[in-house]
């Protein structure tokens, strides 16, 4: 994650609970200067919680928070919200509606601040120029959310929290106020803490991803790193399609009905589960214990027609520019295959499955995946 030196945001085993219900359990998340962090996971997890705490709007149980090297909370100590230097977008933007745009974001700025300059500077970096006399009901949502950021920007924060907030946004707007946002904040090198429970948003939004789940990171990483090596089921179910194929290990290789590949190194207990068998040999090559499966996503997979091949082609999905097929393995299981739209195939047919060259097969044990 780089040096603490660089570190803007340090939560260290925050701990949050709600009368006999546990929010957060052993919270830990860095985030670098100048770096935007999409905080994912499902809803329930503990997203909003998390954020409300880094804000100091909740106070945790127990662990620390520090935020550019000072410590905003730990033990019985705590800042107040409005000394921690932290701006916050909501969902819903939160604007003054009895306001204009102008008196909106200057709202947060002191008395020493240069009140117009500073709103004028906002303005410009956020895409408002000729809305400032405006008042929030002449808004567009996409113009409201601008206008959010703006006053969270204003007061030059040190650290900037959104909550969703693209989340009442139809689809076509949203996409557009997205990359809006996402370019205002990279411009600008501002640190940003991001929620989200979408994976394509979380992916185009971060520098790093934090999946969040039960109260706690599973994992953070880059984009490709969460997507094409995730540490559990749990992360790469999240963070898109996937299918996981029975494999077992025997002399160096990991074997399966769709490809096989080189691992030298015997995996903990692997069972082989392409069988029913429970059989050991005296090279140690099966176990009883551990169920060895590889990870593969849609278009990591490729198949063609084939009367004697190893899957049956079960359903059809038209995409558009493509074909999501699912497929029946011959061995037991099911894998998805995401192919041109001119390559159409019939329900029922037999095809013959495997993965795509140049594509990784990420093996499981029991829901963990194996070290690379």
């Amino acid at each position: 994650m780089g040096p603490l030196a660089d570190c803007m945001l340090e939560c260290v085993d925050v701990n949050k609970q709600f009368d006999d219900v546990a929010v957060l359990r052993g919270f830990n998340l860095q985030v670098q200067q100048g770096q935007v962090v999409a905080l994912l996971g499902p809803s329930g997890c503990g997203k909003t919680t998390a954020l409300r705490s880094i804000a100091g709007f909740a106070q945790p149980d127990s662990g620390a928070i520090r935020i550019a090297g000072e410590t905003m909370h730990e033990e019985r100590r705590s800042v107040p919200p409005e000394k921690r230097r932290v701006g916050m977008v909501f969902q819903e933007g939160a604007l003054f509606p009895h306001l204009t745009v102008e008196q909106n974001i200057a709202y947060g700025l002191s008395r020493n601040d240069n009140k117009p300059e500073r709103v004028d500077a906002v303005v410009r970096m956020t895409g408002l120029d000729g809305l400032v006399q405006r008042m929030p009901y002449e808004l567009s949502g996409g113009q409201q959310q601008r206008v959010a950021l703006a006053r969270a920007l204003a007061p030059r924060p040190e650290l900037l929290l959104l909550d969703e907030p693209f989340s009442n946004l139809d689809p076509g707007l949203r996409e557009q106020v997205r990359r809006d946002v996402v370019d205002i904040l990279r411009a600008g090198g501002v640190t940003a803490v991001f929620v989200t429970h979408d994976q394509e948003e979380a992916m185009y939004v971060g520098d790093t991803i934090a999946v969040m789940n039960q109260g706690r990171i599973e994992q953070q990483g880059t984009p490709q790193d969460i997507f094409h090596r995730p540490r559990s089921k749990f992360v790469a179910e999240f963070i898109g399609m996937v299918d996981f194929v029975p494999a077992r290990w025997e002399k160096g290789r990991i074997l399966s009905d769709i490809g096989d590949a080189d691992w030298p190194a015997c995996p903990d207990n692997p069972k082989d589960n392409t069988d029913n068998t429970d059989n050991t040999d005296s090279t140690g090559d099966r176990s009883s214990a551990g169920s060895l499966e590889i990870m593969v996503r849609p278009d990591c997979v490729e198949c063609e027609p084939a009367e004697n091949g190893n899957g049956v082609i079960m359903e059809r999905e038209f995409r558009g520019a493509f074909y999501l097929y699912r497929i029946a393995l011959n061995s037991g299981g099911s894998v998805r295959c995401l192919l041109s739209h001119t390559d159409e195939y019939e329900v029922g047919a037999g095809v013959m499955v495997r993965v795509r060259c140049g594509h990784s097969m990420r093996p499981f044990i029991d829901g963990a995946a194996l070290a690379d």
